[in-house]
């Protein structure tokens, strides 16, 4: 099985599919970083020397690598995985299970803040509020594929343990 972990950007995905991996001793793979390894450069120089649509591209070709290689494995997407190139009929298809991160745009922006220079989407947002209703705007145009996913669990008040926990149970 490959337990696929979708959501917004510091939604926790990474963090908790590690823990998750652990748990139930599969391999944990974070899909930017399976990207970056394949490119020989991070997420930002993609976007920057070769585009958004040749990274599209690519990220719906190591996803297929992924689900047609790889089994007992917890796969942690980029932000904007599930809005391209079909990605979700992908995700929710074979032996996946599919998991959705849901946090509060106020949540999100707490922790997005402090690191938004990390973050070329969000780099340009001068105050928390800024980043609040970016937030707000970009949850409401991807909600139609983010609510594709097999299983919701609201994390906002859950800690990394809680949701662990929670998504152990909605899996078994």
């Amino acid at each position: 099985m490959i337990i696929t972990l979708l959501g917004y950007m510091g939604s926790g995905k990474s963090t908790i599919g590690v823990q998750l991996a652990t748990v139930l001793e599969y391999e944990f793979i974070d899909l930017d970083n399976f990207i970056e390894e394949k490119e020989e450069l991070n997420v930002k120089e993609i976007f920057n020397f070769k585009g958004e649509i040749y990274f599209r591209k690519l990220e719906n070709a190591c996803l297929k690598e992924i689900y047609a290689l790889k089994n007992n494995v917890v796969l942690s997407l980029g932000g904007g995985t599930p809005c391209f190139s079909g990605n979700m009929e992908l995700i929710n298809s074979g032996n996946s299970k599919s998991i959705y991160l849901r946090l509060l745009p106020k949540n999100l922006s707490s922790r997005l803040f402090l690191e938004k220079e990390n973050r070329p989407l969000i780099s340009h947002l001068k105050t928390e509020n800024d980043l609040v209703e970016f937030i707000a705007i970009h949850l409401f145009e991807r909600q139609n594929f983010y609510n594709q996913a097999a299983n919701t669990i609201a994390t906002d008040n859950l800690t990394v343990n809680e949701t662990v926990e929670s998504i152990v149970k909605v899996l078994y």
